[in-house]
């Protein structure tokens, strides 16, 4: 544990900043190798933005994946993630994320003891080294009693926390299981303390420019945490900041990403810039499209099954059935091509007037209708005034759209030729996702440009150290998660992808903290 000074300020090894998994991971990974380590969160829960994942981590060539009968490697991971990402980052980030993501696994099996398993959600984008049925794992669910009491300090999933859904749950699944299990890990060792409501506001530096600790705020007022071996900053990124996403992102709100409001408030990326740190990729979120709910909140959408989806001048622009990132970044085009804010899923009474897609929460019928947000018509012309946008080009959009059906061919976007747009229908060919909008009903509901967190944030070297505007490191200060620059720069190359990343540069900082040397050598730790 901690040790008081005469001042009654506390000093540990580590200090982490920041509650998702990457943070307590990072927290885990340090207190496990007997470091004194303090982490706090400045909301009363923990999870972070990680508590409302699906919970995927893509770490290729794992002995998870092997173990649950996936052939993958390393180096096939390297080919795939080279061919999407390009050089937008530096090579030996990208192989210290892949050559490591093994030892990581092999961390939470052996050290931790966290269960996991494969479950199938293919790679995101048709390159070699691919993966159709993915290669991303998953925390087994932890049933409510197992977590305990502590089940109220784990941050509820996105219909109870920011709908007010009622939730009784029996088990703890996705991100909140990772979120549940690493806390229970972390309450089980002896090195570990973690501190809610606990908000920090500035790095502390030496005279010599070293990190020594943070300042923090909690209920009793300001006070300084030291951290003898480093900090590691693990906080999340700035999507719930309205200032910061003008500025950067050309976006008109932060009320439209995923994170809680409390969440991702660009605290991390303001004490980088304090202390001098290089920020790269603060135009990039991981983007996806969002269904608008009468609070103002928007929900991550994803799995059109049916429909089409049409910018605010009524033209269809892109396939529905794309991966959500690169389906958001379509969107942010035609924000910026003057499409408008506005987005509609347009689509018929083939599922009794249900809504066609993958959100969590549902939309439901009646009360997006009186707000506004769900419009039903009995024909597409009459839809077309409903939502404001012109009744000709709403119309030709429908009709080509259903010639395209009726060919089997999407000749303007190629809808369902590519085997991610086929998983989420079960379909096996383009034609069985190219139904037609046709019957006596049509609907249309909102949607706008969502995000699963912003992806800018601190450049880091290979080891997660923090870099300064003249690229060196900046000593005592490291960054993971959504608060450090992704490894995957402009793309998001399959699920999981944010959390595995995170977990792998928060396991590298404190290997560094701790003097051990890891390997980068591409073939140093190929599984």
């Amino acid at each position: 544990m901690g040790e008081q000074d005469s001042r009654g300020e506390t000093e540990f090894d580590v200090v982490v900043v920041g509650s998702g998994v990457a943070a307590l991971f990072g927290a885990a990974v340090a207190a496990s190798r007997g470091m004194a380590t303090c982490l706090v969160e400045k909301t009363e829960r923990f999870g972070g933005t990680s508590a409302y994942s699906g919970g995927a981590v893509w770490l290729p060539g794992n002995r998870v994946l092997a173990r649950d009968g996936v052939e993958d490697s390393v180096q096939t991971g390297r080919t795939y993630f080279r061919a999407v990402v390009g050089d937008r980052t530096d090579p030996d980030l990208q192989d210290a994320y892949l050559n490591t993501g093994p030892m990581v696994v092999d961390h939470l099996l052996d050290t931790l003891g966290i269960p996991m398993r494969f479950q199938a959600f293919p790679d995101y984008f048709d390159a070699p080294g691919r993966q159709q049925t993915g290669r991303s794992i998953y925390p087994k669910p932890i049933t409510v009693d197992e977590v305990g009491e502590r089940v109220g300090d784990i941050r509820a999933s996105v219909p109870s926390d920011q709908f007010g859904a009622p939730e009784h749950p029996t088990r703890v699944e996705g991100g909140r299981a990772w979120v549940a299990r690493l806390v229970l890990a972390l309450d089980a060792m002896e090195a570990a303390e973690l501190r809610l409501s606990t908000a920090a506001q500035r790095l502390l530096r030496d005279d010599g420019g070293r990190v020594v600790g943070v300042e923090v705020r909690d209920a009793s007022g300001s006070r300084s945490i030291g951290a003898r071996r480093g900090v590691l900053v693990a906080a999340g990124g700035f999507e719930r900041s309205t200032d910061l996403r003008r500025r950067w992102q050309r976006m008109p709100t932060a009320a439209w990403s995923a994170s809680h409001p409390d969440t991702g408030t660009g605290d991390a990326v303001r004490m980088f810039d304090q202390v001098g740190a290089r920020l790269d990729l603060l135009d990039q979120s991981w983007w996806c499209p969002a269904t608008l709910f009468p609070n103002g909140h928007a929900a991550f959408t994803l799995g059109v099954r049916s429909g089409i989806i049409v910018d605010g001048t009524g033209r269809r622009f892109a396939n529905e059935l794309l991966p959500y990132d690169q389906m958001g970044r379509r969107m942010h085009a035609r924000m910026d091509d003057g499409g408008g804010e506005e987005f509609w899923l347009v689509f018929d009474d083939a599922e009794a007037g249900g809504y066609p897609a993958i959100c969590v929460p549902g939309p439901d019928p009646d009360q997006h209708r009186q707000a506004g947000l769900w419009h039903t018509a009995g024909s597409i012309a009459e839809l077309a005034e409903a939502i404001g946008v012109d009744e000709v080009v709403l119309g030709e959009s429908v009709a080509r759209y259903n010639s395209f059906a009726a060919r089997g061919k999407d000749e303007d976007f190629g809808r369902g030729e590519d085997p991610y747009g086929r998983f989420f229908l079960g379909a096996s060919t383009p034609e069985e996702c190219l139904r037609p909008l046709e019957g006596e009903r049509f609907h249309a509901v909102r949607l706008v440009l969502g995000d699963l967190g912003t992806k800018g944030g601190a450049v880091t070297d290979h080891d997660g150290a923090v870099l300064d505007t003249d690229g060196a490191p900046i000593p005592g200060l490291y960054a993971a998660g959504n608060s450090s620059a992704s490894v995957s720069g402009e793309a998001y190359p399959g699920p999981g992808v944010p959390l595995g990343s995170g977990m792998t540069m928060a396991f590298r900082a404190v290997a560094d903290m701790a003097g051990d040397t890891l390997a980068v050598d591409p073939g140093a730790l190929a599984h």
